[in-house]
């Protein structure tokens, strides 16, 4: 790599992309939010990623949004920047995007809808590593994409050149352990390869297993409970980090009770924070579920710091 590679560990913010009423962008909006995460103590951002709603935002807006989150960080935390394609051409056109505008690493999800065998899985990710020359992040989610990156498949992987690491969203805790010990593998070897869960329920048992951190949809409303929960868990307070699995446990069930990210959209806009609706096709949370939102987002008003 021709840059330094960072180092990722942590709580991680799958960042959201708040709009207005019209549908447009709310670039002043994603500034607050930008704010609110590095004050809340957060350890990294991955903005235009699923919870982002990528697949509904233009090349010009994606940029513009690039740019404001570099701006707004000034290096005080990671950036992991989602730059997936089902296109590896347009992945990597976008990883390079990433680079040229100052981002850490890339988030590269594996190609959904093409449905590929394994050698282009691989072969899709050796590409979009050696020419976006940026630190690859992989996110492994079948329930998306239809292709679950299994253990011989993701061995594989790991060893290309610029692969660092996996957002793991199998659910499936055997194969997150798996992951995990080919992570602490690769090293002993010398190679960096970090391991983060992609599901907030599964926090906690991928921490205790020695996984690096969270990718977190909930820390957009609660960004300093989730990354005290990664901090107890580094320090060994199991204890501790159990207090605060079950207390956010109720609001992790809520923040996916519709599809990511209406609930947590939704959320957001109960508590005062910039959000709006979610871009078509993603339609609003329905009203039964509303309601339970609220009563849940207002029990857990007290521990949110709002400035």
């Amino acid at each position: 790599m021709s840059r330094k590679e960072p180092h990722f560990r942590g709580a991680f913010t799958a960042l959201i992309t708040p709009m207005k009423a019209n549908g447009a962008v709310d670039y002043d909006g994603f500034r607050t939010l930008v704010d609110f995460q590095i004050r809340e103590g957060i350890n990294g951002i991955v903005p235009l990623g699923t919870t982002g709603e990528t697949p509904t935002l233009n090349e010009d807006e994606e940029e513009k949004l690039i740019k404001i989150i570099v701006k707004e960080a000034r290096g005080r935390v990671p950036l992991i920047v989602g730059a997936g394609s089902n296109s590896t051409k347009s992945a990597v056109s976008y990883t390079k995007r990433a680079r040229k505008l100052g981002a850490d690493a890339a988030l590269v999800v594996t190609p959904y809808y093409n449905k590929p065998n394994d050698e282009g899985v691989f072969l899709h990710f050796e590409t979009v590593a050696k020419e976006g020359a940026i630190p690859i992040i992989i996110y492994n989610i079948a329930s998306r994409t239809g292709k679950n990156i299994d253990l011989p498949l993701m061995e594989r992987l790991s060893l290309i050149p610029g692969v660092i690491g996996v957002k793991e969203s199998s659910g499936d805790i055997n194969q997150i352990g798996d992951v995990i010990a080919l992570a602490r593998k690769r090293k002993a070897d010398g190679k960096n390869f970090f391991v983060f869960s992609g599901d907030d329920a599964l926090t906690l048992p991928l921490l205790a297993l020695g996984g690096d951190g969270v990718i977190s949809v909930i820390a957009n409303l609660m960004p300093a409970k989730v990354a005290a929960l990664a901090k107890t868990c580094f320090e060994g307070d199991f204890a501790s980090a159990r207090n605060l699995h079950y207390e956010l446990l109720p609001f992790i069930k809520a923040a996916f009770v519709e599809t990511n990210p209406i609930p947590i959209k939704a959320a957001l806009g109960m508590a005062g924070l910039p959000a709006g609706p979610a871009r078509l096709p993603l339609g609003p949370l329905s009203e039964r579920n509303k309601t339970a939102l609220e009563s849940i987002v207002k029990d857990y008003a007290p521990a949110i710091r709002f400035r």
